[in-house]
């Protein structure tokens, strides 16, 4: 089962292998160097040389007397020992090695090292202590040994990303084909090293992008990679809480900047001075909620909700409540005020978020009561029945009086307009894509859309209403609607409601508008969460609705195999039941869905004729069809919501800063500043906005097309350099140099980055440091008094030696003066 190989060893190479593990130097030294015969590379009957004896049980000096015998073999393997039991001193001493001059041996496995000719990785050669695939930064990574993975870093050894996961390349397809599952196992022992806090930490210019990207990749392939999802979802996390960990460790708002917007000197300055804040929209995108609630964040966020309002932050609801009021009633005129005024201190008020967001929320709230208002004048009845016909005089047409859109249908449509300008203005800057990806976004389009249809659909009703009045004007001038002879399509348009066809374009417009009431009053729910009491509510609310979704899929196949089933039953007994009930699949769908609430009676399976097996047939499946409906899947979605509830209740903090922090961002951005309708008249800005555009566009027109008459003129530069350089080596030396120089005067956002991550460093080995537990601390303490042991038994016989000299020399001089006499 072991290594047979221990049992051939002569005593003297059980000595040695004694001596390198229990640390006995003198020993070790004394036959590396006076044995002539001795095989330093014996191992034991586990398959353990000296040198790996040496490192398992941190003996350093007997590792650094080894490391100097020529031909040594397992030396890889001695490393990955060290770095696996954290052993920096002894990890060092290896590097010293002079197999690690070139420093390849650091960026290959030991799987990809078989090839060489040699003894580098010859105790794992099975895979017994480490994976094939992991090379000593990977696991140095693993180990959170920040110390090893800086020197293994200095060293150049690096952690090679793992190609996507749909790569076709020839080295991804010779790896799948020759084994899948070690495949598959690389990628995830790489992603484990990348994912590490010690690797983050040391090995990129900006750990937190760094992170945040790779918690997004992380959690895609849990979705693509199913099989390891549970893994992937850790180190998704993992990465989050280090981005969380160093955002806790700021002490100043400068630092807290420098998170949250990232390296600003990178990006090009903009006309406007609020911060980017471009981590945190990466954040929102990849759902870092710990990251955008936590309080460093939140209290930046905070300060530019209220920028331009010095003193708002700190006041009463009341004040607040007092501020909404005014703007509700002085709307009109600030828009006035800021058309006329843009770079005025009122209009920088008006820019500020938290107004922004007052001005829309009046806005839609007015939109609202609009809609209210359009139908009060019904909610005490209509004047006219569906078979009645009331005209202002004698000679107009009854439907130009039904379809004329009133003084509230127009100002509902102007809020209209100005919405969908304000939608194209979004698209236009995040992209149809991002746009899409927001549900609340989906929701406005909708409901624009149907309002759309539904006032064009109104329009033509209008449309063809006017004509049919023209040809009454025309050709029945001085005689009464009601005794004229019409033509049908001009007669049409005087018959009363109930004899309208179904298709009809104001009947069409009336049921879309209903509609786009509903999900209307349904965007209310968007504002929510800047309220804390109802923030969590509609962060539930939206989870439901999610659940519900999930829940539909099973909801409608059950459904769908009893309607059937159900139809095919009944449907040759059609005038041959009590009622109706599933003699058509119209019949059947509805009684089976109002079933759910009770509202469908067992009669419904009842036959006039006495076919008792069909009718016993229908018991059963109306039975099992209700069991399986209102007790199983009903309760099964009863659960399934309150478990969403209890997920958002038991973070409901998080969760709601998280949501708040999405509503505030979408006012943060500059413009979107007066709310529709008044969005539609333009500003003077928006003409310079619309100058300064313009003029760069043909300057980056007049610079392409000068580039394109240079290219070849640069082609001919380019060649001549490359010859002249050939004959000039020093001209790469000096470029080389210049751009080392460039990496000495780091950005302030690399100092402050840098000041951050020597906290984490810090913070982190205080943690280990504390966490370790005390039999090993008691197991390095004991083998450091074995070798010491050994050292003074050594010295003790070192002294003996010389002892005896003495009194021997000492006998022989008194031995020869005693002769003399």
């Amino acid at each position: 089962m072991f290594n047979e190989r221990g049992t051939n060893l002569t005593a003297e190479e059980e000595r040695f292998l004694d001596a390198a593990e229990y640390g006995n130097i003198p020993s070790v030294r004394k036959m590396l160097e006076e044995s002539k015969t001795l095989n330093v590379n014996c191992v034991d009957y586990m398959g353990q040389n000296a040198l790996q004896l040496a490192v398992g049980n941190e003996h350093l000096e007997v590792t650094e007397l080894l490391l100097k015998k020529e031909g040594l073999a397992r030396v890889g393997d001695a490393l990955l020992l060290a770095i696996s039991k954290g052993y920096v001193r002894i990890v060092e001493a290896i590097l010293a090695h002079p197999a690690f001059g070139c420093g390849l041996r650091l960026t290959l496995s030991p799987l990809e090292q078989e090839l060489r000719d040699d003894d580098f990785y010859a105790y794992d050669e099975d895979g017994t202590r480490f994976s094939h695939d992991v090379t000593p930064v990977i696991l140095a990574a693993h180990c959170q040994e920040y110390e090893i993975v800086h020197t293994l870093l200095m060293k150049g050894a690096r952690i090679e990303k793992p190609h996507d996961y749909f790569c076709k390349c020839n080295e991804c397809a010779e790896k799948q084909d020759r084994d899948s599952f070690s495949h598959s196992r690389s990628r995830m022992n790489a992603y484990k090293g990348l994912a590490s806090a010690a690797y983050l930490s040391l090995s990129s210019e900006d750990p937190v992008l760094t992170a945040l990207e790779l918690s997004n990749e992380l959690a895609r392939l849990a979705n693509i990679e199913t099989e390891f999802k549970n893994d992937y979802r850790k180190l998704s996390m993992q990465c989050k809480d280090f981005v969380v960990g160093v955002l806790d460790l700021c002490r100043n708002t400068e630092e807290v900047e420098a998170i949250l917007n990232g390296d600003v000197d990178l990006v090009p300055h903009g006309d406007q001075s609020r911060p980017c804040l471009s981590r945190v929209k990466l954040a929102i995108k990849y759902e870092v909620k710990k990251f955008v609630a936590h309080p460093n964040c939140q209290q930046q966020l905070l300060t530019l909700w209220y920028e331009n309002l010095a003193g708002l932050r700190q006041q009463s609801i009341g004040v607040k409540c007092w501020i909404v009021l005014g703007v509700t009633f002085g709307l009109p005129f600030l828009a006035i005020a800021y058309w006329m005024t843009p770079c005025s201190k009122l209009s920088r008020i008006l820019r500020s978020p938290f107004m922004k967001f007052v001005a829309h929320a009046v806005s839609f709230t007015i939109f609202l009561g609009l809609l209210v208002l359009n139908a009060s004048d019904r909610f005490e009845g209509v004047k006219n029945l569906p078979n009645e016909t009331i005209t202002d005089f004698p000679h107009q047409v009854f439907r130009v009086k039904t379809t004329q859109f009133s003084w509230t249908e127009m100002l509902i449509m102007n809020w209209v307009l100005g919405m969908i300008w304000s939608e194209c203005k979004e698209i236009w800057a995040d992209g149809p894509r991002e746009y899409i990806m927001h549900l609340w976004n989906v929701l406005d389009f909708g409901m624009l859309s149907i309002f759309v249809a539904s006032f064009t659909a109104r329009l033509m009703a209008f449309m063809k209403a006017s004509q049919a009045q023209l040809y009454v004007d025309i050709h029945v001038p001085n005689s009464d609607l009601s005794t004229a002879s019409l033509p049908a399509d001009v007669a049409y348009f005087t018959y009363a409601r109930n004899r309208w066809l179904p298709s009809d374009p104001q009947l069409i417009s009336e049921g879309l508008y209903s509609i786009a009431v509903v999900l209307s009053f349904s965007r209310i729910a968007y504002i929510l969460p800047a309220n804390e009491s109802f923030g969590p509510l509609q962060i539930s609310l939206g989870r439901t609705v999610k659940d519900i979704f999930k829940f539909m899929v099973i909801f409608i196949m059950v459904f769908l195999a009893f309607m059937i089933g159900m139809f095919n039953l009944y449907s040759y007994y059609l005038g041959a039941k009590y009622n109706p009930a599933f003699t058509t699949v119209e019949e059947s769908f509805k009684t089976l869905f109002w079933s759910i609430f009770g509202l469908s009676e067992v009669i419904s399976v009842v036959l006039k004729y006495d076919h008792k097996f069909i009718e016993n047939i229908g018991y059963v499946l109306f039975g099992v069809y209700n069991v399986t409906m209102v007790i199983v899947l009903l309760n099964m979605l009863i659960a399934m919501i309150n478990h969403s509830y209890q997920e958002i209740e038991e973070d409901a903090d998080v969760e709601w800063k998280f949501a708040r922090a999405k509503l505030w961002l979408s006012y943060f951005d500059e413009g979107r500043t007066l709310p529709p309708p008044f969005n539609l008249v333009p500003s003077p800005k928006s003409f310079y906005y619309l100058a300064q555009r313009t003029k760069a566009c043909l300057v980056k027109l007049c610079k392409a097309k000068a580039r394109h008459h240079d290219n070849q003129r640069e082609v001919d530069m380019i060649d001549m350099r490359f010859k002249f350089n050939q004959y000039r080596p020093q001209a790469r030396v000096q470029e080389d140099a210049t751009i080392r120089k460039t990496f000495k005067h780091p950005t302030r956002y690399q100092k402050l980055m840098k000041r951050l991550i020597k906290r984490y460093v810090l913070k982190a080995q205080v943690d280990s440091e504390n966490d370790e537990i005390n039999e090993g601390e008691l197991k390095e303490i004991k083998q450091d008094i074995s070798s010491l042991r050994y050292e003074l038994l050594e010295e003790k016989s070192q002294a003996t030696e010389e002892l005896a000299d003495l009194i021997q020399q000492l006998g022989e001089k008194l031995s020869k003066n005693v002769k003399k006499p």
